[in-house]
């Protein structure tokens, strides 16, 4: 049902059926079945050809039921017409009725109940004449026609670049003022067109004698039709001889109920006059009682009302003199508090001034000893500081001695290098034997590296030749398998093409059997198995077609794989063939230049070891000297640093004694103003916690006297002061009905002979008799779903 309902969501008209069962007489006749019900699979079919349009549809429901009040044989247009006529018959008028059953489908209106050639001429003439909204002014249909502003912009600018481009194009002036494109693309439609004529022609011509076809069969069954109309007015005679007999007897039958229900008339009439004046008579009885009672009792509920109100009186007096002294004595209450707490508050006052003039003093005193350690300070951060003074001159005599002693030191090596730069040359004699030995090496070295790379060339061919060969195998297997592939689609689409012959062969050679009786139904069933079986063969032609190009596809796929892969092997193997004779060349380069390295390795090392332990014992006996006059230098520096140090001791001891003083005195400063604070707070304190009792004693008084107050309004309002209390017998003001002497006379018995032409006058005979006779309905189609 999904996609049913995504399907309906793009139409503007819905059409909604109910279907009813066969009726017996449908049952009898073998009436076509359009709608079949599967109660298992709670499915619905249906398959009818209707106005030249197909359907055959599967629905799904979900509820099932009764018909309700109607037979199960009524539907939809049954019921509508019975309303139509309870209703025409209420209004007692003469009326006349005429029915037409249209079906508006694809913007197409269809006359369910005219002959389908008919039908559409009629239709097509009305439709043109009385539905002039539904065209444009080119004739095209508008029903159901929406566009959007979007489409609507979009559509203007597709037009608006279309006149751009012919501007453009008469500019250039070339001939044709149009753009080339939009010639020959309206050139192609030209001739697209001209095929399409072609074809629709050969068309037109088969449909021309298939029509021819059908007439025939048409005249065939008009003959039939004219042999059933003469049987029909036979019998239509003999139903009319019976139908007047029946008449007869109906009228006698009617004139006797007529008479009886006269006089049923006059009698319930008297019997209602009778009734009528009995009853008045009670009800007049029964309301003289009631306004008795009701007299007595709202007497006595004015006296009792009028006690209760002068009792209220004196209540509410009393209470407004009690609640007036009681007022007063809050009011006074509240004056006294009020003053009682403006003296406290002046107390708290005084103690915060006497407290800031107390910490301004102290403010003072702390900021003259501040000042005062501050210039303390000062003076001995300048002492420590002229002894750093002191110790940097002589870290910087010590260091000048130092530097000159380097100096002295680096003459003295670059005297003794220079004198023995000659003998490092009989060093490296000894390294001479050595590298010639690794000569010998390097060349048996280079020899083995040549052969190894002959013998990987000689693999790396025997490779591609291998190579080669498989290639050219796979390039063989693809092209006997694109020869089978086409082999195959040659023997499957002849096949198809086959079994659709054979097909069309017997299909034809049974519908010729058939067709004498059951024209549409085979011609129906003989369609939809075509229908079936093309789609089918259609279906096999498309996989047969798709595994062929797959195939094909395939197939040259390997191909161009093939011949990229060998392509890219003998790339591949020229290049490495090329590398290989390189990497020998270079080798063998490397080999001589290797040989001449080691000739100069082994003359530089002669020369180098020898001049190497000179050096060596040379330095060793330099830098003791160095190192015995830098200790000495350094001893001196160690002394001189430890008197200072003993200096600045001295001077960090003298400022630790004057902070120390200095930070006690501060300290005694802030704990007497510690103390003089604590007790200004517990004042305070003192001062406020009075101030919270005085409160709270207000607030005591005040809520005894509200509790008084309040007290004092429930015994008055509550129990003193009563109001009003209904006793439930207060009765309700009714206003007499009075009937006057003309509904009194109207309650009297009419005469015998006044009531026998009241009730002529209201049932007439003819009415009655109206009223009686059931048409002749004539037997109509069984409904059928339309859309």
């Amino acid at each position: 049902m999904s996609s049913r309902h995504e399907k309906e969501k793009g139409v503007n008209v819905q059409v909604l059926l109910r279907c009813r069962p066969f009726s017996d007489d449908e049952l009898r006749n073998n009436a076509p079945q359009v709608v079949t019900c599967n109660e298992y699979q709670r499915e619905v079919s249906v398959s009818q050809n209707i106005a030249g349009k197909h359907i055959d549809r599967n629905f799904m429901f979900d509820k099932s039921g009764p018909n309700g009040e109607l037979p199960p044989g009524a539907g939809v247009i049954p019921r509508a017409v019975k309303q139509i006529f309870d209703n025409l018959e209420g209004q007692c008028a003469e009326y006349s009725v005429k029915v037409t059953f249209l079906e508006l489908y694809n913007e197409e209106i269809t006359d369910l109940l005219a002959p389908d050639e008919i039908s559409k001429i009629a239709l097509e003439e009305k439709q043109k004449k009385q539905l002039p909204l539904m065209e444009d002014g080119k004739g095209g249909v508008l029903v159901n026609q929406k566009m959007m502003k979007s489409t609507l912009i979009k559509d203007l600018y597709g037009e608006i670049e279309r006149l751009k481009t012919e501007v453009y194009a008469a500019r250039e002036k070339n001939g044709v003022y149009i753009p080339k494109e939009r010639y020959y693309q309206e050139e192609s439609e030209r001739k697209a067109m001209g095929d399409q004529i072609e074809q629709m022609t050969v068309t037109m011509e088969n449909h021309q004698k298939k029509t021819e076809e059908l007439q025939g069969k048409y005249n065939d069954q008009v003959q039939q039709c004219c042999a059933l109309s003469n049987k029909l007015d036979a019998t239509q005679k003999d139903l009319d001889s019976t139908t007047k007999l029946l008449s007869n007897t109906e009228d006698e039958l009617r004139l006797c109920k007529y008479s009886l229900k006269e006089r049923d008339f006059i009698i319930s009439e008297q019997k209602k006059a009778e009734n009528a004046l009995a009853h008045q008579a009670c009800v007049l009885r029964a309301d003289l009682e009631k306004s008795q009672k009701d007299n007595a009792s709202l007497f006595l509920k004015i006296a009792r009302e009028d006690k209760l109100n002068a009792d209220n009186r004196s209540t509410v007096n009393t209470f407004t003199f009690d609640l007036t002294q009681q007022l007063n004595t809050i009011s006074s209450s509240l004056v006294a508090s009020v003053s009682r707490q403006k003296e406290h508050l002046q107390c708290v006052e005084n103690i915060c001034n006497s407290f800031l003039q107390i910490h301004d003093k102290a403010h003072v005193e702390l900021k003259q000893k501040v000042s005062s350690s501050r210039a303390l300070y000062v003076s001995h951060f300048e002492a420590v500081q002229n002894v750093v003074h002191l110790h940097k001159a002589g870290s910087n005599a010590a260091l000048e001695e130092l530097s000159a002693l380097a100096s002295c030191n680096s003459q003295s090596i670059e005297a003794f290098l220079a004198a023995e730069a000659v003998e490092v040359k009989s060093v490296f004699n000894d390294l001479h034997d050595i590298l010639s030995s690794h000569q010998g090496e390097m060349a048996h070295l280079a020899r083995e590296l040549r052969q190894r790379f002959i013998a990987s060339t000689e693999h790396l061919t025997s490779t591609s030749e291998s190579i080669h060969g498989c290639v050219d195998k796979i390039l063989e297997e693809s092209k006997r398998l694109k020869c089978h592939a086409t082999q195959v689609d040659e023997i499957q689409m002849k096949s198809i093409a086959e079994f659709r012959n054979s097909y069309e062969e017997q299909s034809k050679s049974e519908a010729e059997k058939l067709i004498a009786d059951m024209t549409s139904l085979v011609s129906k069933c003989m369609l939809r198995q075509k229908e079936m079986v093309e789609a089918k063969l259609d279906s096999l032609k498309d996989s047969a077609i798709g595994n062929k190009i797959f195939l094909d596809g395939h197939v040259s796929t390997i191909d161009g794989i093939t011949t990229d892969l060998k392509r890219k092997w003998q790339d591949s193997f020229t290049h490495a063939d090329s590398s290989f004779k390189e990497n020998a060349d270079f080798s063998a380069a490397k080999h001589c230049r290797m040989e001449l390295l080691m000739q100069r390795c082994g003359s530089s090392a002669d020369t180098a070891l020898t001049r190497w332990q000179t050096m060596q014992e040379s330095l060793n006996g330099m830098g003791k000297q160095n190192s015995l006059a830098i200790d000495a230098h350094v001893r001196n520096m160690h002394y001189s640093n430890e008197q200072h140090d003993a200096e600045i001791e001295s001077a960090r001891e003298l400022v630790e004694e004057d902070i120390k003083r200095n930070s006690d005195d501060i300290i005694q400063c802030f704990d007497g103003l510690s103390e003089q604070e604590k007790s200004s707070v517990s004042e305070v304190l003192s001062t406020s916690k009075e101030h919270s009792e005085t409160i709270q004693n207000l607030l005591n008084d005040h809520s005894q006297q509200s509790a008084c107050i309040e007290q004092h309004a429930i015994d008055t309002f509550g129990q003193k002061y009563a109001d009003y209390e209904p006793t439930g017998m207060t009765p309700v003001r009714s206003e007499p009905d009075i009937l006057g002497k003309e509904t009194i006379e109207s309650l009297r018995a009419v005469p015998m002979e006044a009531l026998q032409e009241e009730f002529r006058e209201n049932h007439p005979f003819e009415s009655f008799h109206a009223k009686q006779v059931w048409p002749q309905v004539a037997p109509r189609e069984p409904l059928s779903e339309i859309n």
